[in-house]
């Protein structure tokens, strides 16, 4: 777990990152800058209990990966959940609260993820944890209003004019952040390297296939 003095403002960024890519960076900038951060951790998590692990990139070229595009000082890369054995978010901010001391915390998601939290494990305790940011994602900016947290915690939303304090809040308390938005997703992303892949070996397919026909 990185190191983080007491009065700091830090921001917990997990996921998968399955591969990790410019949205990803995109959103730790954000946050950032908006929400006025010293540090911003960038947790790779072992995997999502909600998905398939079979398409999961290893854990340690997952870091590398992530290491490679978050160029920013203030974010620090880390996998200590795997290390603690930590698989649900809900026990993953637990062990933060309990081993930070006088740090404030705001936990950080896409805008992509609010449609399904509900179905996170102790999703109400995630809530009221640490204050929330959640980060605008193409096609999410208006369905996370329909979301089953947005409703149950309405009375939690702070304004966007908030986000710079938003750390410093008691939980519950959570906000939505506009800005600049990235299309790019991890699936897409492999199923390109799945398409590419599957190309490659039919070409090859092909190539041995006429061989043999001119010998």
């Amino acid at each position: 777990m990185p190191h983080a003095p007491r009065g700091l403002a830090v921001g917990l960024f997990g996921g998968s990152f399955n591969p990790p890519h410019a949205g990803h960076s995109l959103v730790a900038e954000i946050a950032l800058r908006r929400l006025r951060l010293d540090q911003l951790w960038w947790m790779v998590t072992p995997g999502n209990p909600l998905k398939s692990g079979r398409e999961l990139i290893p854990l340690a070229e997952r870091i590398r990966l992530s290491q490679a595009i978050a160029r920013d000082p203030r974010i620090k890369v880390t996998a200590f959940e795997a290390a603690h054995h930590v698989r649900y978010t809900a026990d993953t901010l637990a062990l933060v609260k309990a081993r930070n001391p006088g740090v404030d915390f705001v936990w950080i998601m896409g805008a992509d993820s609010l449609r399904d939290f509900h179905l996170w494990q102790r999703w109400r305790e995630i809530v009221m944890t640490f204050p929330i940011a959640v980060i605008d994602r193409p096609g999410s900016t208006l369905s996370f209003l329909s979301s089953v947290v947005a409703k149950t915690f309405d009375h939690a939303r702070r304004d966007e004019t908030d986000a710079p304090r938003l750390a410093r809040m008691a939980a519950p308390a959570w906000t939505f952040i506009h800005g600049p938005r990235s299309s790019l997703s991890s699936t897409a992303i492999r199923n390109e390297a799945a398409d590419r892949a599957a190309s490659k070996v039919s070409g090859s397919s092909q190539n041995s296939s006429q061989s043999s026909g001119a010998d």
